[in-house]
């Protein structure tokens, strides 16, 4: 048996874990009752899951509406990994709150005596995050000397879960400290060449005005990706830049997320019959090119070019709450017909795999050659929720700005990009986190 910290990061480390949390568990987290994982949907945002489904339940007249995420959960100890096929987290938004189902069901090798049915009080459930999506789960009895040294720690915090840092555990550092240390670094170097790290891990030139963010990506050993996943020790990593670094006033809002429409004729019927149907002629003249832009909020009317509203179906706006989980992010015409809509599920899904934690880094521009510095007052957010993304979209604190065209359009094989992307002004990220600080690096 796992006798102590330093020998369960070695295991959840062989397994393929690169962070590490742990629950304290009531006797009613069990087999029977489900492992709770915290009010609102911000569990998330820790545990790695599959596609969000809709789960509700209509038999004998009654509607329990929920959602499912599956989970490559693998029970694991000095032996080797054992997978749980059946599990899944529960999403509960009557409540709202999240649980855990099926961790036992299925497995070759699995705690049953500690996880089933009754249970007794102060287990502790360590949860091990792999960068290929796996989780990895060892729980142990709370008189054992593990569970023991977990308590003689003090821990940060993340919702119901402790977050126990892949270091030497006398020093306590956590990944935030981490950060903090590699950005104060950065820092002090003052000025640096633009540049953007290869996917073979080499700093190249980049003279694309876009360069701030590649740039320091590439000083913290960040490869530019597609992937929807954080960036540095399961922090997004956002810098934005400014006139000076005195008053910090952002040059541009923060682009959230730019997920593609999973319904309505933008889906349906594709992407060029929906710039034929809602788009515009390009307003600086070139030809044969048509546009579709324009803000879209949940207060504003229909866009007067393009005769779309946005509204949030199935969400209460009194209540903050899901009322239909097959409800989503929707743009109506005025016929009421839908042009372009963002499930739930799935734009939750996109939600979660990056905002969890999230620091904001203003940064300074010269040419030539292109350089950039950056500043010392970083912001840092911490518990994000995507019923809190809900709230600021149906208070208009979160708004859709698309940048889609089609150049060429009068020829059989028209040029379609994309990009559809949900925004905020930098003054007002803040209200997507329950929690957020500035840290001055002078004081590290």
């Amino acid at each position: 048996m796992i006798q102590s910290l330093a020998q369960l990061q070695q295991l959840m480390h062989y397994h393929g874990a690169v962070r590490l949390y742990a629950k304290n568990l009531p006797k009613n987290n069990n087999s029977k009752n489900q492992v709770y994982l915290g009010s609102g949907f911000s569990a998330l945002n820790i545990i790695p899951h599959g596609d969000i489904y809709n789960d509700s339940d209509f038999r004998a007249g009654s509607k329990r509406d929920r959602a499912k995420a599956p989970v490559s959960f693998f029970w694991i100890d000095e032996t080797g990994r054992y997978h749980a096929p059946d599990a899944c987290m529960i999403l509960y938004p009557k409540y709202p709150e999240v649980r855990m189902s099926g961790f036992l069901k299925g497995c070759s090798k699995s705690p049953s005596d500690l996880m089933g049915y009754p249970a007794v009080e102060g287990r502790i459930l360590f949860f091990g995050i792999c960068d290929s999506g796996d989780v990895l789960g060892l729980v142990v009895p709370p008189e054992s000397p593990l569970a023991q040294e977990f308590l003689a720690h003090s821990w940060d915090e993340t919702g119901v879960f402790s977050e126990i840092p892949f270091n030497d555990i006398t020093s306590e550092k956590s990944t935030k400290d981490i950060l903090l240390e590699r950005l104060k670094a950065i820092y002090l170097r003052n000025w640096i060449s633009s540049q953007k790290l290869s996917a073979d891990g080499v700093k190249i030139p980049y003279s694309a005005r876009n360069g701030g963010g590649y740039t320091l990506e590439a000083e913290l050993g960040i490869t530019p990706n597609g992937y929807s996943e954080p960036d540095f020790m399961g922090w997004e990593v956002k810098q934005y830049g400014v006139a000076d670094f005195e008053r910090f006033s952002a040059k541009s809002p923060v682009t959230l997320m730019t997920p593609e429409p999973n319904g309505g004729i933008y889906k349906e019927k594709g992407v060029e019959a929906f710039l034929r149907t809602y788009g515009y002629a390009d307003q600086s003249g070139k030809a044969n090119r048509i546009n579709f832009g324009g803000i879209y909020t949940c207060h504003r009317p229909s866009h007067n070019m393009t005769g779309l509203r946005m509204v949030l179906e199935g969400y209460d706006q009194e209540s903050s709450k899901i009322t239909d989980l097959l409800g989503g992010i929707v743009l109506l015409d005025r016929n009421d017909r839908i042009a372009a809509s963002w499930s739930f599920s799935g734009i939750m899904a996109h939600w979660n795999r990056k905002h969890a934690q999230a620091a904001y880094i203003p940064s300074l521009f010269r040419n030539p050659p292109p350089e950039y510095a950056y500043g010392a007052r970083i912001l840092l957010c911490e518990e994000t929720d995507f019923l809190l993304f809900l709230k600021a979209l149906s208070s208009g604190i979160v708004y859709y700005d698309p940048a889609v065209k089609m150049e060429h359009a009068d020829t059989v094989r028209p040029s379609i990009k994309r990009r559809s992307q949900f925004r905020v002004k930098h003054q007002q990220v803040t209200e997507l986190y329950h929690h957020h600080e500035i840290k001055d690096l002078f004081d590290l």
